[in-house]
């Protein structure tokens, strides 16, 4: 609940501004308009959410993967 919080205000300070945001948790960057995936130093792949779930790459693997285990910890 606590990181639904942090995500509102977040998006409040982002409105109209460009912003840069590194994360690990992919939450964060789910609304970014363009999201860079960096594997091994390297940008893997860039899109949106959609595009990049549906590329079936390095971002799909990582979303799949934590929203899987945060089910699990619900």
């Amino acid at each position: 609940e606590s990181e639904r919080y942090v995500q509102e205000a977040l998006l409040e300070l982002m409105k109209n501004r460009t912003t840069l945001v590194i994360a690990h948790r992919l939450s964060t960057v789910i609304n970014a308009d363009t999201i860079y995936v960096i594997d091994s130093g390297k940008i893997a792949e860039s899109g949106t959410h959609f595009e990049l779930l549906k590329n079936k790459g390095v971002y799909s693997r990582l979303y799949t993967q934590q929203f899987a285990e945060q089910e699990k910890n619900d």
